[in-house]
């Protein structure tokens, strides 16, 4: 109850601060004050209620948003269904794992219930995401809200999401291609504190890392302590098994995930790719002994600077009633 009282003072508090008119063409904090002015605490409210039944949901929900800006910008396509000639983003085998779909609908059907053709899924996805951080003791951020749904949603733009066996050059290049710098591309990768992982996307630093097919044939880089541990978690070829992303910690939002990738146990290439770059290596270096207080005011920054990749706004794309298909 604390929290959700906390979390309605800090609307109300940011909404009198920093409220924006609903006719506005570009993002704002407050964007549905008039229109919906109940909107953000629905949203709370609904992922509040179904965290309390599934937490493990918490990282998913932060996943899926990530997933959206990605391709063609933050604009609700990865929740699209396919139809009949076309692949959906969320058939993609990159979008494959993704979970929360129903959590999506639930919340945007009860938004449609206070306020039918108000507020958007793409909206809806970036509310969820920031909703879902908090209520895993991570921080509180004013969402800018105004976005419009997209119209097309298509496989094999996945293309663009970073994959996890991703080196530096090429996590640099595809945050850069979307207007993040370097230090975004550090603190969003910190979301790895929360959730799991399926042993397939990181089974190859495990085994036949070289192709050699022996035993020994393994990520140099990945702690050599760590590495015997997941293997006795991940068999080979082992398509079902998953561990936690950061271990003893997975469902509480912090900056342990620093401190294991410091370690060299952090579990995908992207992680420890974080360490061949200067201002990478020295944020985890930094973070992984520091206090919460900078990290979190960086993580919502960045989620702030994520959330305005490739916006609609104005009289483009549309307003959903169902976020699964156009209207």
């Amino acid at each position: 109850m604390a929290t959700k009282t906390l979390f309605v003072f800090l609307i109300t508090l940011t909404f009198g601060l920093l409220a924006g008119s609903a006719e506005a063409q570009s993002l704002s904090v407050g964007f549905y004050t008039k229109t919906c002015p109940s909107a953000e605490a629905i949203v709370f409210e609904e992922v509040s209620k179904i965290l309390d039944l599934v937490p493990s949901l918490a990282a998913p929900l932060l996943r899926m948003h990530f997933h959206d800006c990605f391709v063609r910008g933050c604009d609700g396509s990865v929740l699209l269904n396919s139809t009949n000639g076309n692949v959906a983003e969320k058939d993609a085998r990159p979008n494959l794992s993704l979970r929360g779909y129903g959590v999506i609908d639930r919340v945007k059907a009860k938004l449609e219930e206070a306020c039918p053709g108000i507020v958007s899924c793409a909206d809806v996805l970036a509310l969820v995401a920031r909703d879902a951080v908090v209520l895993s003791k991570g921080p509180f951020w004013p969402v800018p809200t105004g976005r419009r749904d997209g119209l097309v949603s298509l496989a094999n733009e996945t293309r663009q999401l970073p994959p996890p066996t991703s080196n530096i050059t090429t996590l640099i290049s595809m945050f850069g291609s979307k207007g993040l710098s370097v230090k975004d591309l550090v603190v969003l990768s910190g979301a790895h504190t929360i959730g799991i992982s399926h042993c397939t996307s990181f089974n190859d630093r495990l085994y036949n890392f070289t192709g050699k097919a022996n035993l020994a044939d393994v990520d140099p880089t990945l702690d050599k302590e760590y590495l015997a541990k997941l293997r006795t978690i991940c068999k080979p070829n082992d398509n079902i098994t998953f561990v936690e992303m950061d271990p003893g910690s997975f469902r509480t939002f912090d900056t342990s995930y620093y401190k294991e990738v410091s370690k060299r146990r952090g579990v995908f290439h992207s992680d420890e790719a974080l360490l061949k770059h200067p201002l990478t290596k020295a944020y985890v270096l930094s973070h992984a002994g520091a206090s919460e207080a900078e990290f979190f005011q960086d993580f919502g920054n960045s989620m702030i600077n994520m959330g305005n990749v490739g916006v609609l706004t104005g009289s483009a794309g549309e307003i959903r009633k169902k976020c699964y298909a156009i209207n």
